[in-house]
């Protein structure tokens, strides 16, 4: 129920779905005798889209997100390494039987990078099918295929094929690996994923995690004062930002996460 909830929650009050649909109906109010109200609703429409889909609003919104968890430097000792689902698309890849990317791809293209860097580990992918709607493939057949492509030997792979949302990732997985309490893992998802991603396995019960954030939307702080060429981009990255902070502010009142905004720990 939680999943099904969050998914429509987040349809209505996701930031450029919002914007459009009060201004769609300002326009309606137009022909009415609500035309006042009516050309406010229009006018704060298209200040909200020019905001949000032109200025760096959206890079000051993601920027704190991105930043809160910064790559490992020097050597590492790990026992294993797991990569968050969110990189496939699986309504496609369903019907063009297929991997197909999403613009999370570097979740997954990052991997043989790390299976050279770890070459005792196993891998672990964490994703079954996150949408709504059915598909006739999950994340996790794109994976393996892909791992099979990248030359990973099968016994050093693990799929965890049920998960839909983060929440089931951390579980699901803690559940397939049992890991021992003084082992370390390293996390891999997308640097404004991260935090929420920790916060959830923390609250899980996963201790020795290691963020290993990838797919960085932002140079860095100095892009705080860019905008976009497009409104099109500009929203997107928005929509991304406001989901996660929705996201950490949900799972914090739903017990889903250790804390409000988690932070690393301290050595």
């Amino acid at each position: 129920m939680f999943f099904v909830l969050s998914k429509i929650g987040f349809f209505f009050i996701q930031p450029s779905n919002a914007l459009v649909f009060f201004g769609g109906l300002g326009a309606v109010l137009l022909w009415s005798r609500w035309s006042r109200f009516g050309r406010w609703l229009c006018g704060l429409s298209l200040l909200g889209l020019a905001v949000c889909g032109l200025s760096p609003a959206a890079n000051v919104l993601i920027l704190p997100l991105e930043e809160r968890f910064p790559r490992p430097e020097g050597q590492l000792d790990i026992d294993g390494i797991i990569v968050l689902g969110g990189s496939l698309d699986t309504i496609v890849m369903g019907e063009r039987k297929t991997p197909s990317l999403t613009s999370a791809a570097e979740r997954l293209t990052i991997v043989p990078r790390l299976a050279r860097q770890f070459p005792d580990v196993p891998i672990v992918h964490t994703g079954g099918h996150g949408l709504l709607t059915p598909a006739k493939a999950s994340e996790a057949d794109g994976a393996s295929a892909l791992f099979e492509d990248f030359g990973l030997p099968s016994d050093r792979v693990i799929l965890e094929d049920k998960s839909r949302n983060t929440y089931q990732n951390a579980l699901f997985t803690k559940r397939l690996i049992n890991p021992e309490p003084d082992q370390k893992w390293l996390l891999v998802t997308s640097a404004y994923h991260m935090p929420r991603s920790i916060g959830v396995f923390r609250k899980v019960g996963w201790t020795g995690l290691v963020a290993y954030p990838v797919d960085w939307r932002t140079r860095g702080w100095e892009d705080t004062k860019l905008g976009f060429s497009g409104v099109s981009n500009g929203l997107k990255r928005f929509d991304i930002a406001a989901r996660e902070w929705i996201g950490l502010a949900v799972y914090w009142a739903s017990g889903r996460t250790s804390a409000l905004f988690p932070a690393p720990e301290p050595d």
